[in-house]
């Protein structure tokens, strides 16, 4: 597995070129394998070279970092694990709202470090922006875990490109995590510039749509009890047939590319820059190969271009998220 550098001077961290999102192994889709199914996969994805995962508080709550220290305690030394501070939940795990205030993050940092079992967390992001918190204050309240020995690394999702400035004046930060692939590319205009002129890494989460992009999916498709996929605009019946336009013409650029449409989209978002690192979740072994091989597919110039306009050409139908989740985004 290739790697690449997310970050610059004392903020670099060096990670595989493709990581793996584990937030769907406990949440947001529905019943899943089993603890130890869900380890051992994970244990299979470090045998094949990927070094970074991610995980946070919120994926259960609690459940997902639990699982994520044991399946890695064996092999602590070789991986990066990110994780996500910002909320706040009652103790039956309700989620009360955000809650960015310096004290909270250093209590969450404690009980992140019991949950998954390590001296120090590589990664840790504020999940999401919380409008009552200034962000110098988030930033030096990361600062100090850094200095603390606590935390090594500073990271922001959803965050907008005047937000990332000024965070990164206070403590550098490493990486940005926010939904990028062939079908929400709404941060290439201003947060990508932003980030390759501060020298900060990116790591798009959902790269493959939710599963959209891997071609299983169409407007006939049911979604299981519990996946939030069922009250996700873009995920309407009616949204599903006018997207899969998209998905018809990148399963074409596969076929004529002996891939699959899934590594076309993975392999286009690592092209775009050396310092993106996708992270696609999966609970399957078959979908974790397939998405590592995207890390092999060459796309020439040519390919690039065609898959490009093949996303210019389609306009995406429905919002990423319910209207609530939409304002609480920050950007």
């Amino acid at each position: 597995m290739d790697t690449r550098t997310l970050g610059t001077g004392t903020a670099a961290l060096d990670v595989s070129a493709l990581g793996f999102g584990c937030m769907g192994m406990t949440y947001a889709y529905g019943p899943g394998p089993s603890d130890a199914d869900n380890i051992a996969l994970l244990r299979t994805a470090v045998d094949c070279g990927v070094t970074f995962f991610d995980t946070a508080e919120m994926y259960g709550p609690w459940r997902n970092e639990i699982l994520v220290g044991e399946a890695l305690a064996p092999v602590r030394d070789q991986v990066v694990i990110a994780t996500k501070f910002a909320h706040e939940f009652a103790p039956d795990g309700t989620r009360l709202g955000l809650n960015s205030k310096p004290e909270h993050i250093t209590q969450v940092a404690d009980e992140c470090l019991g949950r998954l079992g390590v001296d120090a967390i590589d990664l840790f992001y504020q999940h999401r922006v919380d409008p009552n918190v200034p962000i110098e204050d988030v930033a030096g309240a990361v600062g100090d875990l850094i200095e603390a020995g606590k935390v090594r690394h500073f990271g922001l999702s959803e965050a907008g490109a005047a937000t990332i400035r000024r965070a990164h004046a206070v403590t550098p930060v490493t990486a940005l995590q926010s939904e990028y692939s062939l079908w929400e590319r709404g941060i290439e205009a201003e947060i990508l510039p932003t980030l390759e002129e501060l020298g900060i890494g990116f790591v798009p989460y959902s790269p493959l749509g939710r599963g959209f992009l891997t071609g299983t999916i169409d407007a006939t498709t049911t979604f299981p009890e519990g996946d939030f996929r069922t009250i996700v605009p873009r995920f309407t019946p009616e949204a599903r047939a006018a997207n899969l336009a998209l998905v018809e013409r990148v399963a074409e650029i596969a076929t004529r590319l002996h891939a699959r449409p899934s590594q076309v989209a993975l392999a286009w978002l690592l092209a775009q820059k050396p310092w993106i690192v996708p992270i696609p979740g999966t609970r399957r072994l078959t979908r974790l190969e397939e998405n590592l091989g995207a890390v092999d597919l060459q796309l020439g110039s040519d390919d690039l271009a065609e898959i490009t306009a093949a996303a210019d050409a389609v306009e995406t139908v429905g919002d990423r998220y319910p209207e609530a989740a939409m304002k609480g985004l920050g950007l």
